[in-house]
């Protein structure tokens, strides 16, 4: 979960800021005209219909608190209801994606105070709420909550020497912001209690060969981001409402079982013979043209 604190278990390497990277981010214009000014995380649209949203907290690895999760959520929000933006990209620096929460936020807490205030549920805003595609482009570390942050998004890009791991046990705590759910739907059941009970990372390597990561990038982060936003501009290429819809029957398969799931992609494409997207589209490949999308 989130507790995997950098201090903790990046104690025996020195704190290094944050390597600047080659990568320039193209903006051509904010991704509002009243875009809020953000202390923990970086926004930008570095290709058309592309949302990036870089954590940005480099002293501290990106460590995960309330604080960035507020100002994330917000963003994700704003993109998510921006019609000129299609899907979205979070990442986070060179040596790490995030590398785990603030301890010193969490140490505090008693049951009573994190059961009353419902501690960390907002960090769930991303697998709930956000209805467009989210790609995580993972460099360096992503452990404990960084990592569960990674495994909320659609779809997880990682260099080959990127870090994960579920390490809450050696704190004396267990996953808490869904890690145990999705890395078992993702590696299956033994696998996941082995990582979980031992507390042992795995790496970017390892997370593609597993089926964590759709994608291994050998290079670096420049590479990393490039074939992310690449990605993420080819999703926001198509129609925004055929896009949610294949989002949302793909994410049915996790909770419902083969013949309900069937049934309920069925209802979806039945329905998408209303949109005007349809008609754009199957209009176009008959006259071998490139379709103009209403997004309706």
């Amino acid at each position: 979960m989130f507790f995997a604190s950098c201090s903790r278990l990046v104690a025996s390497r020195t704190a290094i800021p944050f390597a600047s990277y080659r990568w320039r981010l193209r903006s051509n214009r904010a991704y509002s005209s009243a875009s809020p000014t953000y202390s923990y995380i970086l926004t930008s649209s570095p290709k058309p219909g592309v949302g990036l949203i870089t954590l940005n907290r480099p002293k501290a690895f990106n460590a995960l608190s309330s604080a960035l999760f507020k100002e994330l959520n917000d963003a994700l929000s704003k993109y998510d209801e921006d019609r000129d933006i299609g899907s979205i990209v979070i990442t986070g620096g060179e040596k790490a994606f995030a590398a785990g929460a603030d301890i010193k936020e969490m140490a505090p807490l008693t049951f009573s105070s994190a059961y009353s205030t419902n501690f960390i549920a907002p960090w769930s805003h991303l697998a709930k709420e956000i209805r467009k595609p989210v790609i995580a482009a993972v460099a360096g570390y992503a452990l404990g909550g960084g990592c569960e942050l990674a495994l909320m998004c659609d779809i997880i890009y990682c260099t080959a020497n990127a870090t994960f791991g579920q390490p809450e046990i050696k704190l004396g705590v267990i996953p808490g912001a869904g890690g145990s759910q999705r890395l078992t739907r993702a590696v299956g059941k033994s696998r996941t209690m082995e990582l979980i009970l031992t507390g042992k990372n795995f790496s970017g390597k390892e997370a593609g060969e597993w089926g964590v990561a759709s994608k291994v990038i050998d290079g670096g982060k420049d590479e990393l981001l490039e074939a992310a936003i690449q990605t993420a501009e080819t999703i926001a290429s198509y129609s925004r409402v055929a896009v949610i819809a294949a989002k949302e029957v793909v994410n049915k398969s996790q909770e419902l079982s083969l013949r309900e799931g069937v049934d309920f992609e069925r209802r979806l494409f039945h329905g998408l013979f209303g949109s005007k997207d349809q008609k754009i589209g199957m209009s176009a490949f008959a006259e071998k043209q490139q379709p103009q999308w209403k997004n309706e």
